[in-house]
């Protein structure tokens, strides 16, 4: 059977030109759309003109400058080599995911699949494209740890086991559309909240591919989250809980723990129709 059509849409940082480079060596990408920056608007300024939101969103900023210092995350996807997509030609850059134009190129391509991973939350009307359905790579295992900064909270509530990356389909809600795999990353002595990261990232990039490359042959997968978990918000990792997960993990790092990787893939049960939603997605 020919080859699954992919169009890749994903953000910018090393993790995720990663990821769209692993689709590329396997699939027939056909496009490469990154979100390059964030549009402001009116809402988000007035925001910003309030001290508790400008100094939350200073904060963080001065936090990950801190720990992404000397290149880290480029140096453990790339190497010494240079955190660049290899198919250049395919690119095609965008401020903000949901320009119509972005919309109408995935259109124009009809791809089986649209893979996301990085990018802001998807609207209409690209939202729903894709014959086959829309996939994305969420940074920690839903129902239990959705939304942002899930490594730093199944660390700070103690549960290194669920540590990893959920593949799953795109649904209204956050992270809640139905699940195809959880991937779990080796958890070695000493790790820390990045490093754990960064690893299920790279084991998941194998796992995307092999994931649509079963659905291009029929196979059913795709299990509805049976419940709603939890779901973690950016505000929620203040100063206090940083100073808490020091206190609870000395240094940052893992001790005494050693864990294989683990990969859960989800079928669909025989009562259950197969999953493909035109919802929105938080990517």
């Amino acid at each position: 059977m020919p080859e699954p059509r992919v169009v890749v849409l994903c953000g910018g940082s090393p993790r995720h030109v990663y990821v769209a480079n692993r689709l590329c060596r396997s699939l027939d990408v056909a496009a490469i759309v990154q979100e390059v920056g964030r549009r402001i608007t009116p809402a988000k300024l007035a925001a910003l003109a309030r001290p508790e939101v400008a100094a939350r969103k200073i904060g963080r900023w001065l936090r990950d400058r801190r720990r992404y210092a000397g290149n880290r995350e480029a140096k453990f996807f790339f190497g010494n080599g240079e955190a660049r997509l290899d198919r250049q030609e395919l690119l095609h850059r965008a401020e903000y995911i949901n320009d119509p134009e972005v919309a109408e190129t995935v259109r124009r391509l009809q791809p089986d699949v649209v893979a996301v991973f990085g990018t802001s939350l998807i609207r209409p009307p690209l939202l729903g494209q894709g014959r086959l359905g829309m996939l994305n790579l969420h940074g920690g295992l839903s129902p239990d740890y959705r939304g942002a900064d899930c490594t730093f909270w199944a660390l700070y509530n103690g549960e290194p086991q669920h540590v990893g990356c959920t593949l799953h389909f795109i649904n209204a809600g956050i992270d809640t559309g139905a699940l195809i795999a959880h991937v779990c990353p080796e958890v070695r002595d000493g790790d820390d909240e990045l490093g754990l990261f960064w690893r299920a990232v790279r084991d998941s990039a194998e796992v995307y591919v092999e994931a649509i490359e079963r659905l291009a042959r029929g196979e059913a997968l795709g299990q509805r989250q049976d419940r709603k978990g939890r779901l973690y918000q950016v505000k929620e990792r203040t100063w206090a809980a940083e100073r808490e997960f020091a206190r609870r993990l000395p240094g940052g790092v893992v001790r005494g723990v050693s864990l294989p990787p683990r990969l859960t893939w989800f079928t669909v049960p025989a009562e259950q129709p197969a999953a493909r939603s035109k919802e929105p997605l938080h990517a």
